[in-house]
């Protein structure tokens, strides 16, 4: 016995093209909130409620609700907006023309980046909430795109070829541990990064 089949209803034109753009504004208000949250979590605290954060991305509590159900999942969205803004920020300089400058501009900036996303961090496990798996795919994307940074610059002629992304990651690691540990400021965090970067470089880049 045959089955019979239907073909599927035909969309109307004016729900195909609404629909694209209803998802841009959904992506629109998920950037708005986690940049709200962002600025909530910095100038208020971690208390912060999600009420308020609408409040101050401009839009409906129940927008929040419907992408960030609880405010664990805000946080985990916030550490993971800034680590892969650094992932963009990464690739984006992968075709730079001077590929030293784009190496050393990165890296100094990363320094910055994740000392904010640590502190974020660190506030997080301090209430309980552990996004650390949430983090690892993201930190693998972003080793890779500084990878990339560093070997071009490597054959720019401008960083030490006897550094590989292994050790690289030692050293700001060790930067990242050395500010926290001495309690410097941003000046501070600073220099320690100037000094890093002038031994990364070779010697006629010097």
């Amino acid at each position: 016995m045959a089955i019979e089949t239907s073909a599927p209803a035909e969309i109307p034109a004016a729900e195909r093209a609404a629909a694209p753009a209803m998802r841009a504004d959904a992506r629109r208000n998920r950037a708005r909130v986690l940049e709200a949250a962002q600025e909530a979590f910095a100038s208020v605290g971690l208390q912060v409620g999600l009420d308020e954060i609408a409040r101050r991305a401009g839009v409906g509590a129940g927008t929040v609700y419907r992408h960030f159900p609880t405010k664990e999942a805000l946080f985990d969205a916030v550490i993971l907006d800034r680590a892969q803004r650094l992932v963009d920020r990464a690739e984006a300089l992968a075709d730079a023309p001077d590929p030293g400058e784009a190496f050393f501009a990165f890296i100094s900036g990363m320094h910055r980046e994740s000392a904010a996303k640590r502190d974020l961090i660190d506030a997080v496990a301090g209430i309980g909430v552990d996004i650390t798996a949430s983090l690892t795919d993201v930190n693998r994307d972003l080793y890779a795109a500084v990878e990339v940074l560093m070997r071009r610059a490597q054959q720019a002629g401008t960083v030490r070829t006897d550094v590989d992304i292994t050790l690289l990651k030692v050293l700001l690691r060790a930067v990242f541990i050395a500010n926290d540990g001495v309690g410097g400021g941003p000046k501070e965090a600073e220099g320690v990064m100037a000094v890093i970067c002038d031994g990364l470089r070779t010697e006629a880049a010097r």
